[in-house]
């Protein structure tokens, strides 16, 4: 087991032996969305230059998960997690946080890492190449500073969103009527957006109140635009109009690298899942494959919280839709207020294998709350989106793979509880055999073979890692 606890007196591991140009050292965000591609990209790093040492910065809580989802030659850096009161102890991820009150608290505890980073950095016998590093994690651009080392910020986000929130940033949107939309400066002409389309956090930009706005400007500043280079997790031919737009927002030396999908990168395969399915997810769409592509997958991914009302709602929905259907709960109190039948599989937050599940043959479609990471997962499958966002960029994401790419349509959510009349429809407007959800299905298709061309031998996103580790250790 390579874990390595710098915090209890043991020696750093010599790396000298190979160089001072070999060490990458890596620190994600601890939510799964945002630790999932980096740890992604930690295994195509260490697959793909075996030359490089790799290490993953992470707290004892988090170990064993990424563990379980690295190689072998991938070393991991245990560091303790702040005690915060009211955090409770061993909350270390935002999945695990009881409640949606507690994330500024969170996020303020994430923070008071910055001395334990920086001991770690410290006690390497020689800098490493680069900290790639969460941009909610702000002080690292400080600690990698002050190092000599470089950094690399990864957000999560595609070139799209991300482009979007950095211009409303600058240029918040004007007052509009509700639902109007408006041009995003900075943006191809086509890119267009409502105000229900903005992150709750760039709406409230000039509210000091707003915690996480507050937290933003506290704790993570000008760090992204002051870093070497951006991390993307996304691939050319559904983000390539944006990387431009994107890049103005930083200094000219500065460079994106988009080098997803990261799970495909790393060399994922739908098969390493299926030993960790404990609820029989895969033998239940096994018995629906006879009618191909006729289950929709239903997940709100980790963090978002939906009330029961919704659920409700969602509920009766899905089963009007006459699909079967695959539902992943996060509630541990809501119970369906309708028989399900045999068509419906309800998890109540057991662990879903969600990259096999959306490549099975039985599987026609996704509704998703459209985080990046699950995006990418349902693209690369090759399967539409319906879209239904929560928070953050989700919307963005939202607008992005159903009104550019193509590839599903979009619940009216509104900020309102979506009835069922509306969810059956778009369910059917998906899954069902007629024009629309067919010219979606081919779009969902064309970017599964893109995604997969990109990570392959001459490929962009292949390419794109290649050079940056090359230019790296030139320059390193």
């Amino acid at each position: 087991m390579a874990t390595t606890n710098y915090t209890n007196g043991c020696a750093a591991p010599n790396n000298a032996a190979n160089g001072a140009s070999n060490h990458v050292v890596l620190f994600p965000f601890m939510a799964k969305f945002h630790t999932l591609p980096l740890l992604d990209f930690a295994t195509a790093l260490s697959m793909h230059q075996k030359s490089l040492r790799v290490t993953v910065v992470v707290t004892p809580a988090n170990v064993a998960f990424a563990r379980s989802r690295l190689p072998a030659s991938v070393h991991l850096a245990v560091l303790p997690f702040p005690s915060l009161p009211p955090l409770p102890a061993g909350v270390e991820s935002t999945d695990a946080l009881p409640s949606p009150a507690l994330y500024p608290a969170f996020l303020k505890a994430t923070t008071l890492l910055r001395e334990p980073l920086a001991e770690f950095m410290a006690s390497l016998p020689s800098p490493p190449l680069v900290l790639v590093s969460d941009f909610f994690l702000g002080f690292t651009q400080r600690v990698a500073a002050d190092a000599g080392v470089r950094r690399i910020v990864f957000h999560g986000m595609s070139c799209f969103s991300l482009a979007v929130c950095k211009s409303l940033m600058l240029s918040p949107p004007p007052s509009h009527e509700h639902g109007a939309s408006f041009h995003v400066a900075r943006m191809p002409e086509h890119v267009r957006v409502t105000m229900a389309d903005v992150p709750d956090t760039i709406a409230n930009i000039a509210n000091p109140e707003h915690p996480v706005t507050r937290f933003m400007i506290d704790n993570i500043g000008d760090s992204d635009e002051r870093s070497w280079g951006v991390l993307v997790n996304s691939f050319g031919m559904v983000d390539e109009d944006y990387v431009a737009p994107l890049m103005s927002f930083y200094r000219p030396e500065v460079r994106a690298w988009l080098v997803g999908p990261l799970f495909l990168a790393a060399g994922d395969m739908p098969e390493h899942e299926e030993n960790v399915d404990p609820e029989g997810c895969l033998p239940w769409l096994d018995e629906r494959a006879e009618r191909s592509e006729s289950v929709i997958y239903v997940s709100f991914g980790t963090q978002a919280y939906v009330p029961d009302k919704q659920l409700d709602e969602l509920a009766h929905g899905l089963v009007q839709s006459g699909h079967p259907f695959l539902w992943a709960v996060r509630s541990g109190t809501w119970s369906p207020p309708v028989d399900v039948g045999p068509q419906g599989r309800i998890i109540r937050g057991g662990i879903i294998p969600q990259r096999s599940v959306l490549s099975h043959r039985a599987l026609g479609g996704f509704l998703s709350h459209c985080g990046w990471s699950s995006v990418m997962e349902s693209l690369a499958a090759g399967k539409p989106v319906l879209a239904w966002p929560l928070m953050a960029e989700q919307h963005l994401n939202a607008k992005h793979v159903t009104d550019i790419i193509g590839a599903g349509v979009r619940i009216s959510a509104g900020g309102a509880v979506v009835d069922r009349t509306e969810v059956e429809e778009k369910v059917r407007r998906l899954m069902d055999a007629g024009e629309e959800g067919q010219k979606m299905r081919e779009r969902a298709t064309w970017a599964r073979q893109e995604a997969k061309a990109a990570v392959s031998g001459g490929g962009t996103s292949h390419e794109a890692l290649m050079k940056l580790v090359e230019e790296l250790q030139r320059t390193g």
